[in-house]
């Protein structure tokens, strides 16, 4: 009797799940396949768009299910597959991570961005022990898994957030400024890095990579920018930081594109602030006491990408003047875009 596996339709093999079917030609030829938790949220959504039309297989777990459209853009349903789960079961993790009957076999990478979002909005403990629950279990299934390409969402809130009263110890911030969490959501966020870092030791072949995101916008969320341009104090919370769902998501993609070995951090924002005010006279008038070495525009973000550009060749697309100003017009991001391919 040979010992070869045979596959038929329907059935289960070592490289396929019951009712995966091979490839045209006879071989189990499959695109690289990507779990992204916390594909229904935000930043999830944008991730999975940006990683399906990049060629990869997504699969997002999530507690709810995408909308059938998102955004005032009409965009449509998401790509790919999604599964329910509950991430702080890591029986279903460890499941899910390894195959789903009559769905798919085998994960190749995974984007964890799934969390309780910010503080303040459920019980502190609870978030605490979410959060981190669902993180530890997300990188030991994938280890038991061997899968080796992980992207974390980490968060900007590690630098100390809210700036006030405790304003920050120079400016501009970088992945080497101190890390103060000062919530306990901001507390998982370290507390996964933390863990992230051990499990790369212990593995020298695995990557995981943190990205601390800044406060993510869609493109809707433009409107309503020039609601602080005259008052520096009302988004000094965060160095006057923000991020592009679609630029994070950029950032995610080379991040699984990367060849780094190990546990490593990224800020992500987007090139300038949130603000049309000089950076001079924004910390003149919010932080005069802290040291400030000037960048080289006048407004260019004050939570420095610098690593990013230079380490991932991340460059951030969508800048908040211009799509501000779509957003007044009435033009649609999906409409520019098509406009500027023809």
């Amino acid at each position: 009797m040979s010992t070869q596996t045979q596959h038929a339709v329907g059935s289960f093999s070592d490289t396929l799940a019951l009712g995966e079917p091979p490839s045209r030609d006879g071989k189990n030829v499959q695109k690289k396949r990507v779990v992204v938790t916390g594909g229904s949220g935000k930043l999830g959504r944008a991730t999975v768009r940006e990683l399906a039309s990049h060629g990869w297989d997504v699969i997002n777990f999530d507690r709810v299910p995408p909308p059938p459209s998102t955004g005032e853009n009409g965009e449509g349903a998401l790509p790919g597959r999604y599964l329910q789960i509950d991430l702080t079961d890591m029986g279903q993790v460890m499941e899910a991570l390894s195959e789903i009957d009559m769905s798919y076999k085998g994960v190749d990478a995974v984007v964890h961005l799934a969390a309780l979002p910010a503080p303040g909005q459920t019980a502190s403990s609870f978030q605490f022990q979410t959060n981190t629950m669902s993180t530890y279990n997300i990188l030991e299934a994938s280890r038991k898994n061997r899968i080796k390409n992980l992207v974390l969402a980490s968060s900007e809130t590690l630098i100390g957030l809210p700036l006030i009263p405790h304003p920050p110890a120079f400016l501009p911030i970088t992945e080497e400024s101190e890390r103060r969490p000062e919530s306990a959501y901001s507390l998982s966020k370290l507390v996964g890095e933390e863990m992230a870092g051990q499990y790369a030791r212990w593995d020298p072949e695995l990557r995981v990579v943190s990205l601390r995101f800044s406060n993510v916008m869609l493109p809707e969320d433009y409107k309503k920018f020039e609601s602080w341009q005259d008052d520096p104090h009302l988004r000094c919370w965060n160095a006057w930081g923000y991020i592009d769902a679609r630029d994070g998501a950029q950032a995610i993609r080379l991040s699984l594109e990367s060849t780094l070995k190990g546990h490593h951090q990224f800020l992500i924002a987007n090139e300038e602030t949130v603000m049309r005010t000089p950076n001079v006279d924004l910390i003149k008038a919010v932080f005069p006491d802290v040291p400030y070495e000037p960048t080289a525009g006048p407004n260019d973000s004050l939570l420095s990408i610098r690593k990013a550009k230079d380490v991932l060749g991340f460059k951030p697309k969508f800048g908040w003047r211009e799509q501000a100003h779509g957003a007044r017009s009435g033009v649609s991001q999906r409409a520019a875009e098509e406009k500027e391919q023809w």
